[in-house]
């Protein structure tokens, strides 16, 4: 079997070694934050902005945030192939939920570094 490594193309398994790997992360830093709600005995806004005012809480939160765009990337990918079946109408719907996606990311990052 020949494997070219220089395509660009996307396979089944770099998707679903994609979506799992992503979907741990989206878990860790669930059980992370349910855990920091949990142990924190009042919740007030000084003990929120003190928690992500930590440089390692933003870093884990907009890893999260890229893992959560790519994990929606596949998976819209995957339903709207398999859904609609118009071309034209599947490239607009996965271009703008993608945007979206995006976007999510992009205000992510102005609310956690109040850029």
């Amino acid at each position: 079997m020949v494997l070219n490594q220089a395509t660009l193309k996307r396979d089944g398994v770099q998707d679903y070694v994609s979506l799992r790997t992503t979907a741990l992360v989206i878990l860790a830093y669930a059980i992370f934050i349910v855990g920091y709600l949990l142990i924190t005995p009042e919740l007030t806004y000084e003990a929120w902005t003190g928690l992500f005012s930590n440089l390692a809480v933003k870093a884990a939160t907009i890893v999260t945030l890229v893992c959560i765009m790519v994990h929606a990337r596949i998976g819209l990918w995957q339903v709207l192939t398999d859904y609609v079946k118009n071309s034209s109408l599947r490239a607009v719907l996965g271009f703008v939920l993608n945007l979206i996606a995006l976007a999510y990311v992009a205000i992510g990052m102005f609310v956690l570094w109040g850029v």
